[in-house]
C-alpha cells in the first residue's frame, strides 16, 4: 500500500505530460500547415497550444524535432490507415484502388497533415527527408507486393516491373494529391481518376 500513492501520482504526471505533448503536436500541425515551416516559430506553437516554451522544450529540443515527430507519428498513422483500407480488397486491383482512395481521402479529410506530408516536408532537411522517404517506402512496398502477387497468378502482364510500377503509383498519387490540396479540388473525383490510371 505504501507505494500505491506515489505510483498513482507518477501515472497522473505521465498522462499529463503525454496530453501536453499531444496538444503541442496538434498546435504545431496547424501552424506548420497554415504558415509553412520557416514562418512558424516556437512562440506560435506554444501560443496556439496555450502552454509555455519550457513545456515545448521539455518534449522537443528544436522546432525541427517537433516537425519530425509530427511526420513520424501522424504520417505513420495515415499510412497505417491506407494499409488497413487496402487489406479489405479481395484481389490486387481492389486493394490498389482501396489504398489509393484511402490515401487521397485521408489527405483531403486531414488537410493539415496532407500538406505537412506532401508539401511542407519536401526538401526541409536530410533528417526530415529520411522520414518522408520511409513513409513513401511503406506505400511503395505495399503496391510492389500486390503487383508481384498478381504477376505470379498471371493477373497482369509479366513484363510489368513491380518496383517501377510501385514507385510510379507513389509518385503519381502523391503529386496529384499535393495539387489537390493546393488547388482545393474534389477528392472523390481525383481518387477515381487515379484509380482508373493505376488500377483500371
Amino acid at each position: 500500500m505504501a507505494t500505491s500513492t506515489p505510483t498513482r501520482a507518477s501515472d497522473r504526471a505521465a498522462r499529463s505530460a503525454s496530453l501536453r505533448r499531444q496538444r503541442l503536436l496538434n498546435a504545431a500541425l496547424v501552424e506548420f500547415s497554415r504558415q509553412g515551416y520557416s514562418e512558424t516559430s516556437v512562440d506560435d506553437i506554444v501560443s496556439r497550444a496555450r502552454t509555455s516554451k519550457s513545456a515545448f522544450y521539455a518534449h522537443f529540443d528544436s522546432k525541427e524535432r517537433c516537425f519530425r515527430a509530427l511526420l513520424e507519428e501522424e504520417g505513420g498513422g495515415l499510412m497505417s490507415a491506407v494499409q488497413a483500407a487496402a487489406q479489405a480488397g479481395s484481389d490486387h486491383r481492389q486493394r490498389l484502388r482501396a489504398g489509393i482512395d484511402a490515401f487521397v481521402s485521408q489527405c483531403s479529410r486531414h488537410a493539415d497533415l496532407g500538406r505537412l506530408l506532401l508539401v511542407q516536408s519536401v526538401g526541409l532537411s536530410p533528417e526530415v527527408e529520411m522520414i518522408r522517404q520511409h513513409l513513401q517506402n511503406r506505400f511503395a512496398e505495399m503496391v510492389e507486393l500486390e503487383i508481384r502477387h498478381a504477376a505470379a497468378r498471371g493477373s497482369i502482364p509479366p513484363d510489368i516491373d513491380p518496383e517501377i510500377f510501385a514507385r510510379s503509383v507513389v509518385g503519381g498519387v502523391g503529386e496529384v494529391t499535393a495539387h489537390l490540396l493546393r488547388s482545393g479540388g474534389d477528392a472523390r473525383s481525383t481518387a477515381r481518376a487515379l484509380m482508373e490510371i493505376f488500377a483500371p
